[in-house]
């Protein structure tokens, strides 16, 4: 069988990679280079945890996510994650940590609550005012994401059966005929096509404009201080809901990067725009950080990173057939990355065996087991 794959950020690199692995044939086009910087999985890190609100099919899929990247260490011959424990905080009458925790217990991977007067002890980085509860789980750490990216294009580009075109735009994908067209006008076909191509998909399936919607966001990257950098080099992730901000904490694992960022959407932007930003549009992140975390006036703002989500109203993962001989691949809305390599070892099995289309594109969307309709 021969695929044919647009877009090179990690889930169609993560497709390539499983369709290699049983002896198919691959072609894969990416607009830009290899890996691409603009793609939106092209970061310092992201983060895998078992805490997921009330989503229990993707609480549940974690272990399979973690089962498939082993995986690709081992084809790899590195691995590219560090464990940091998950700590999920939340106040003002916000409910995630908690929903996060019961969810997890149904499923039999309890947290554990910390008091208000333990977190400061285990945790002394942080201030507890605005507070009121906080829960901890030992599972959950940081993937590094571009050197992920890199390592499995270097990869993958040693395959024989593997054919990559970087620099290679898609003008149109016909995904019922199986073959797409390139900007410089060149048709390759193929037993099947799958689109992967992050917040760009919409454009070339039309279909998918009023559901996956590009989404503009900034982190934040900060030099700390001499004597802070040691405790937050072996600090947990943070997750922290207080109502307006959605805090995320990425600590600076292997000499990477402190990161914070929102997982508040914002629904807008171009991803082909200048990507600027100002610090001014953090307000509500920086004065949360400001009260969450101890020394936070000495920290300094290294710099700011704009990337693209592909948001769906109810953040589930679309992965889907579409005609006779297409995918649509678009599992984002934020937390798709850590789940990248089971997206695409999954994919590439309902393809190569002829899984149930349907049934693959509700377990996709974190519905199996889930107790959703």
């Amino acid at each position: 069988m021969k695929a044919i794959i647009v877009g090179g950020g990690i889930m169609g690199l993560a497709t390539a990679w499983g369709l290699a692995r049983q002896g198919h044939e691959v072609e894969l086009f990416e607009q830009g280079p290899l890996p691409n910087p603009l793609a939106s999985s092209m970061d310092e890190h992201r983060l895998i945890r078992h805490p997921y609100g009330t989503h229990a099919g993707y609480a549940r899929m974690i272990d399979e996510a973690y089962a498939a990247w082993n995986l690709l260490w081992s084809d790899l011959g590195q691995t590219l994650h560090e464990p940091t424990g998950t700590l999920a905080l939340t106040g003002n009458g916000a409910d995630w940590a908690e929903k996060s925790a019961a969810t997890l217990a149904s499923i039999g991977r309890p947290m554990t609550e910390l008091s208000m007067d333990e977190l400061p002890r285990r945790f002394p980085q942080l201030d507890t005012k605005g507070l009121e509860r906080a829960f901890w789980i030992e599972t959950g750490g940081v993937l590094l994401a571009q050197d992920i990216v890199a390592a499995l294009a270097t990869h993958l580009g040693a395959q024989t059966r593997v054919q990559l075109h970087a620099g290679t735009p898609v003008r149109s994908a016909d995904l019922e005929h199986g073959r797409i067209v390139t900007e410089a006008g060149e048709t390759h076909g193929g037993d099947i096509v799958v689109v992967a191509a992050g917040a760009w998909a919409p454009r070339l399936l039309p279909g998918l404009a009023g559901r996956v919607t590009p989404s503009r966001q900034v982190v934040v990257y900060f030099d700390l201080p001499e004597d802070q950098r040691a405790a937050w080099a072996r600090g947990p992730m943070i997750i922290e809901k207080t109502g307006d901000v959605g805090l995320y904490l990425v600590p600076p694992v292997r000499g990477r990067g402190m990161k914070v960022g929102d997982h508040e959407f914002s629904l807008t932007g171009d991803p082909v725009a200048p990507r600027d930003a100002q610090p001014g549009e953090m307000h509500a992140l920086l004065d949360r950080c400001g009260s969450l975390l101890k020394g936070f006036d000495r920290w300094q703002i290294r710099n700011l990173k704009v990337c693209f989500y592909s948001v769906t109203a109810d953040e589930r993962f679309v992965v889907e057939k579409q005609g006779a001989k297409g995918w649509a691949m678009s599992p984002c809305s934020g937390h798709g990355f850590k789940f990248g390599a089971v997206m695409g070892l999954e994919l590439a099995k309902t393809i190569a065996e002829g899984r149930d289309a349907t049934a693959h594109a509700r377990w996709a969307a974190g519905l199996a087991g889930d107790g959703s309709t």
